[in-house]
C-alpha cells in the first residue's frame, strides 16, 4: 500500500512538471507533437526508473558518512557525500547515452524529432530533480526509491503528452497573436498545474 502511495503521489501530487515546475525547457519545445512528446517522455521514464534506485544504492551504500561500514568497520567515519551531485549527474549521463544511442538505432525518425532534447535529457532538472528528491526524502529501502522514479517518469510522460495534445488542437484557433507559441503554453501549463493541485486531497 506503501508503495502505491509514492507512486500516485508522484505522479498527480508531487508531478516533476505541475508541482514543482522542473524540466520546463524539454516540456516546452517538445510539446508541439504528441508523437515526439511520447518518444521524450518514454525515454524519461526509462532514466528516471533507472538512475533513482542506481543513485540510491549509491547514496547508501558508497557516499553517505558511515555508508562504506559494510566494507569495513574503519570506514564508519568516511564521509563522500560531497561527491553526491557529481555521482548523480554521471549515472544519469550514461543512462542517458544508452537511450540515446538505442533511439537513433530502432526509431531514426523520432532520434530526429527529438534532436539536441534528447542529450539534454542528461542536464534535465526532473531527473537530477529525482535523485535529490529521493536523497531528501531518505526512503527506505531501494524498492521505494524505484517505485517513486518510474512514478515520477510518468507524471513527467503524462504532462508532456496532455500540454502536446492541446497544442495540437488549438493550433487551429483563433489565438490572440501575442499569445501564439510559448505565450499560450505557458497559460495551459499554468491551469494544469492549478487542476492537478486539486489531486493534493488524495489518501491512500
Amino acid at each position: 500500500m506503501e508503495l502505491i502511495n509514492i507512486f500516485v503521489k508522484s505522479i498527480f501530487i508531487d508531478n516533476m512538471v505541475f508541482a514543482y515546475f522542473l524540466g520546463m525547457c524539454s516540456y516546452l519545445a517538445v510539446s508541439k507533437q504528441v508523437k515526439t512528446a511520447v518518444g521524450l517522455g518514454m525515454a524519461v521514464i526509462f532514466v528516471l526508473g533507472l538512475t533513482v534506485p542506481i543513485n540510491y544504492l549509491l547514496e547508501n551504500y558508497l557516499l553517505k558518512e558511515g555508508a562504506m561500514v559494510w566494507l569495513s568497520p574503519a570506514l564508519k567515519d568516511v564521509d563522500l557525500s560531497f561527491l553526491s551531485f557529481l555521482m548523480f549527474i554521471a549515472v544519469v549521463a550514461a543512462f542517458v547515452q544508452l537511450v540515446e544511442m538505442a533511439v537513433e538505432k530502432f526509431s531514426p525518425s523520432l532520434y530526429a524529432s527529438l534532436g539536441i532534447f534528447l542529450p539534454l535529457i542528461a542536464v534535465n532538472c526532473a531527473i537530477l530533480g529525482g535523485a535529490l528528491f529521493m536523497q531528501q526524502r531518505d526512503y527506505p529501502t531501494v524498492g521505494h526509491a524505484a517505485v517513486f522514479g518510474l512514478g515520477s517518469g510518468v507524471g513527467w510522460l503524462m504532462a508532456i503528452v496532455f500540454i502536446a495534445a492541446i497544442r495540437e488542437k488549438i493550433r487551429y484557433s483563433n489565438i490572440p497573436a501575442p499569445l501564439r507559441g510559448l505565450g499560450i503554453a505557458f497559460i495551459l501549463t499554468g491551469l494544469m498545474g492549478i487542476g492537478f493541485m486539486s489531486f493534493m486531497g488524495i489518501k491512500l
